[in-house]
């Protein structure tokens, strides 16, 4: 097998049971490796396409392990920004280099990693009064980062955190939101080419992987001490999006 080919599969295996973890309860941080490890090994606008398939059976997946435990009104907020960050992020992936798009991730997988060294501070540094337009620039924020590079999750996560919601509602409410979020890309994608069945066909074998990445992320999210997994996985953020930047 040539090394190219072995590398695509240990990288589409790898990322697919990130994702699956991710979705089963091991947080948001962990599915933003995705995106920058799988630009890896093919061109950012076609890493962007593989991986949306991947992420919808997983959403399938976390929803049903949170089934109706999110908060609707929350939900609902965030939609109609999402709308308007999808479609502003996929007007500037058509219109970019695919350089300056891997380059792009790679600054986002940075930023991220600084923002969770942070989030703290950020968080506590911050007077709160709920309204409801910060749902609107949450999901714009969220449409973009998530239609760019599959890199929503942190104005999602800031936003719900600043309701002071339960654990249970944040984690089903992510679930809910992102689940139709990746549905909202499909058409953008197909439009810009960026999902087609042949790249499809080149990561449907791994989709049975799922499931089970998905039960043992929500077994390990029980089990494993979280803010030391959470440093190990900055560190990984930070040198693969190192890695986009300088490649």
């Amino acid at each position: 097998m040539p090394a190219e080919r072995a590398a695509f599969i240990a990288i589409v295996i790898s990322v697919t049971v990130i994702i699956g973890l991710s979705k089963g309860g091991l947080g948001g941080i962990l599915g933003t490796l995705a995106t920058p490890l799988m630009a890896l090994v093919v061109p950012a606008d076609q890493a962007i396409g593989l991986l949306l398939p991947i992420l919808i059976v997983a959403d399938l997946f976390a929803v049903l392990l949170h089934w109706r435990k999110w908060n609707n009104r929350l939900a609902l907020l965030l939609l109609p920004g999402a709308i308007v960050g999808v479609t502003i992020g996929t007007l500037f992936i058509t219109n970019a280099p695919t350089d300056l798009l891997k380059k792009g991730m790679g600054v986002i997988a940075l930023l991220f990693a600084v923002y969770k060294l942070y989030e703290d501070r950020i968080l506590g540094s911050l007077r709160y009064e709920p309204r409801d337009w910060h749902g609107l620039l949450a999901g714009t924020s969220a449409g973009f980062g998530s239609a760019l590079a599959h890199t929503g999750g942190p104005p999602v996560s800031i936003y719900l955190l600043l309701q002071r919601v339960t654990p249970a509602i944040f984690i089903a409410t992510s679930a809910i939101f992102f689940a139709v979020l990746n549905w909202i890309k499909v058409p953008y994608y197909l439009y810009a080419d960026l999902l087609t069945w042949q790249r499809f066909l080149q990561i449907a074998w791994v989709l049975p992987l799922i499931p089970f990445a998905v039960w043992l992320g929500r077994w390990m999210s029980r089990r494993i001490n979280r803010e030391t997994f959470e440093k190990v996985i900055v560190l990984l953020l930070a040198l693969s999006g190192i890695l986009l930047i300088v490649t």
